[in-house]
């Protein structure tokens, strides 16, 4: 086979269209990307339908296949009042995928740090899965679906940041309407520019690197939501200290109140990066990037 054929679901998400533009920044000219208007995750004939016709097109073109599996329920409050529908985006359908892909392709599929409980310092890639709420456990069960092709990559992420609404778009809003927020100052992490994001996953695929499971966020100190936010405040001419500090105690009980639905969150979200590093992909300081991202 010559050349890469690659199918990027998710496309018209902030991940989607990073991962396309990394792409094209590589030179590749055999990309099929599908929003949810071609594939719907919640229809397994439509998933194995259009991965087949896919897959059968990419092979008489004498390409290698490879989907990158962007798409995802990412509402991770309101998952918990739509489980159903978390469960089957989230974990069958990836599952879906893998079992037409197994020997045939290659998958990427995006995770996240919430498969974890946050009690542990750092989350390497190997620990046992402890997800506190639907969000976490239909990705946990995403990861465990996706394993069944042998030549998979799950890449796990944490605190993503792109193109569109986000915590540091809604933070610098705030900051030029003249609020100062209470943010959660007990959850630590590190951001993830979907940009990055989409580097690394094309890296990890280019290069061949041994398949398993990569943990992919920016690099730099681990920071609380409260620091981050105080971040774009300063970034955004305001002072750091118009960000107070609260607790994810205090806003769990304001959601409860108000009556919204909310998933509990990992405390602790710290991604070690050495075995991505180890493939030769260092990723950016989260804080350079956040610069750049307001820049």
């Amino acid at each position: 086979m010559t050349g890469t054929a690659w199918l990027v679901t998710g496309a018209r998400g902030q991940l989607g269209l990073d991962l396309q533009a990394a792409l094209a920044v590589r030179g590749e000219d055999a990309v099929t990307a599908v929003g949810r208007a071609e594939l719907d995750l919640t229809d397994e004939a439509q998933v194995r339908s259009v991965l087949r016709g896919w897959l059968a097109a990419a092979e008489a073109s004498g390409r290698r296949p490879v989907v990158l599996n962007a798409a995802a329920y990412t509402a991770v409050d309101d998952a918990e009042e739509h489980e159903a529908e978390a469960l089957v985006v989230n974990g069958a359908a990836p599952g879906w995928i893998a079992e037409e892909l197994a020997g045939r392709g290659r998958m990427v599929h995006v995770s996240t740090d919430y498969v974890f409980d946050g009690t542990r310092e750092e989350h390497p890639e190997d620990e046992p899965f402890s997800p506190l709420g639907v969000y976490g456990q239909s990705k946990a069960a995403g990861d465990l679906a996706v394993a069944t092709t042998p030549r998979h990559y799950v890449v796990r992420t944490s605190w993503v940041i792109g193109d569109g609404g986000n915590f540091v778009r809604t933070m610098a809003r705030l900051a030029g309407d003249g609020v100062s927020p209470s943010v959660v100052a007990d959850q630590v992490g590190r951001l993830t520019f979907t940009d990055t994001l989409a580097a690394a996953i094309a890296h990890l695929v280019a290069t061949e690197a041994p398949y398993g499971t990569y943990n992919v966020t920016n690099a730099g100190a681990p920071m609380s939501w409260q620091q981050v936010a105080a971040a774009v405040f300063e970034l955004s001419g305001r002072s750091a200290s118009d960000v107070a500090a609260t607790t994810t105690e205090a806003y769990f009980a304001s959601a409860v109140a108000a009556g919204r639905p909310v998933s509990p969150r990992p405390l602790r979200s710290v991604l070690p990066l050495d075995r991505l590093t180890a493939t030769g992909f260092t990723p950016e300081d989260q804080l350079v990037a956040l610069r750049r991202y307001l820049g």
